[in-house]
């Protein structure tokens, strides 16, 4: 697996690089496994695939604040990202990792992973719900995965820094709760993991047995799919 650590400049970019990764392994002749690791400049809030915008962000009080709101190509419920918020993406090949096409067995394999890997550091952590990562109960890490027919990405947040206030600010009480979270509210339930920027960046190349940093990317793909899709507000408003 190779490893790709890139921020690119703008929100729409960096949502519209982890859809491209897929496809463009999806596209290529052999299996395709990678790592990107990257993190915003500024405050964001990404809201899932099949998400109600309306009802699961404080959209007046991020256009107050000037805080975007984008919509991601993968499923689960709205996250709010930003500086002190490491964010990862795995692709990963089916031709390789064949189990992997059970979903249950999929969150068992990627979670797993970090888990034993942060645990060397905090070990406390744990795996709850669907695809959390928690210490002391409380979420640290929301994940989310797409699925496509040679290869799937597994993308989520590593909250390591964050204005935690700012979940609670700019996101509503969402409408699916795990059954851990005990419906507590936002300031309640998420919290930083108190391990370093750069050990977490560490550990999760270590627990991908990262063999090499990525030399291209799909800068064509990345750019077509911001500026047709990502930029769009039919896109980010579609529900």
């Amino acid at each position: 697996m190779q490893l790709l650590d890139l921020t690119l400049p703008t929100a729409e970019e960096n949502l519209a690089l982890d859809e491209a990764l897929l496809n463009d392994a999806e596209s290529a002749d052999k299996p395709v496994e990678l790592l990107r690791v990257w993190e915003p400049v500024d405050p964001l809030v990404v809201i899932g695939r099949a998400s109600k915008l309306h009802e699961e962000v404080n959209v007046d009080v991020c256009q107050e604040r000037g805080v975007q709101y984008l919509r991601r190509a993968s499923g689960g419920a709205s996250v709010v990202t930003g500086p002190g918020c490491l964010m990862y993406a795995v692709v990963l090949s089916y031709e390789r990792h064949p189990e992997l096409a059970a979903l249950d067995v999929c969150h068992q394999y990627v979670m797993g992973r970090l888990q034993k890997s942060l645990a060397r550091e905090v070990p406390e952590i744990g795996f709850q719900g669907t695809c959390d990562l928690t210490l002391d109960g409380r979420k640290f890490s929301g994940n989310s995965l797409r699925c496509k027919r040679t290869h799937l990405i597994y993308h989520g947040t590593l909250l390591y820094d964050f204005d935690l206030k700012l979940i609670r600010e700019l996101l509503r009480t969402p409408p699916r709760m795990p059954d851990y979270r005990q419906r507590r509210p936002h300031e309640s339930f998420v919290t930083n993991v108190p391990i370093a920027r750069e050990i977490i960046r560490q550990r999760l190349i270590e627990a991908w047995e990262i063999i090499g940093e990525a030399v291209d990317w799909p800068r064509e793909l990345t750019a077509q799919l911001a500026a047709e899709k990502y930029t769009k507000s039919e896109w980010t408003s579609m529900r």
